[in-house]
C-alpha cells in the first residue's frame, strides 16, 4: 500500500501538547478532528486543530513532554484516503494520477511523466523522453510547465496528457 507524505510535525507550542504542523499537501481540509493518520511513529488520532495558528494536538500526547516525542514525525495518507478526504475542482488532478501519463502532442508520443516538481507557484512535469526521440538526439528528460499555455487536457483515466508546443521545449532542452 503506497502512502503519500502530507505533513510534518514541528516543535511544541504552549503547555497542552500542541504541535506546529507543516503541510505538504494542497488540501488542508483533509485534516479533521477525530480522524486517524499514519505516521512514522505509528497511528495518530487528531483531537484538535487550529488552522489560524497552524497547530494540532493528538490523542495520547497531552502535555509538552509527551508531544515532544512527535517532533519531526512525518504524516502520510493512502491514495484511497486522499481521494476520500480531498475534493478536486473541475480540471484538477492528484499528482499520483498525473505521474505515469503519456505526454502527447498531436499524434506524437513525447514521453512519460516521471515526477512533478513545484517551483514557486508552478508545477512542472518531469518527462522522460520517448526512446525514439532520444535516438534522434533529443534530451533524455525535460521539464514542462503544467499551465494552460502548454497543457490542453489531462485524461487521467486513459493516462494521457495532451499538449501544445511541448516539443519546442523538448527541442530547446
Amino acid at each position: 500500500m503506497e502512502k503519500f507524505f502530507i505533513a510534518q510535525i514541528g516543535r511544541t507550542v504552549g503547555l497542552w501538547g500542541d504541535l506546529k504542523i507543516h503541510l505538504h499537501t494542497d488540501f488542508p481540509e483533509q485534516f479533521k478532528v477525530g480522524q486517524t493518520y499514519h505516521s512514522d511513529r505509528g497511528e495518530l488520532t487528531l483531537i484538535d486543530i487550529n488552522a489560524n495558528k497552524g497547530t494540532v494536538r493528538f490523542q495520547g500526547y497531552a502535555g509538552v513532554e509527551a508531544a515532544k516525542k512527535l517532533t519531526n514525525a512525518k504524516i502520510y495518507a493512502t491514495e484511497a484516503e486522499t481521494k476520500a478526504n480531498c475534493a478536486l475542482s473541475e480540471g484538477e488532478h492528484f499528482w499520483f494520477d498525473i505521474i505515469g501519463c503519456k505526454v502527447m502532442q498531436d499524434d506524437e508520443l513525447l514521453g512519460e511523466v516521471e515526477d512533478i516538481q513545484r517551483m514557486l507557484d508552478v508545477d512542472y512535469l518531469l518527462i522522460t523522453t520517448d526512446e525514439s526521440l532520444v535516438k534522434e538526439g533529443f534530451a533524455k528528460n525535460f521539464l514542462l510547465p503544467y499551465i494552460p499555455r502548454y497543457i490542453l487536457n489531462a485524461d487521467t483515466d486513459n493516462k494521457k496528457i495532451f499538449t501544445q508546443d511541448a516539443k519546442d521545449i523538448l527541442e530547446a532542452s
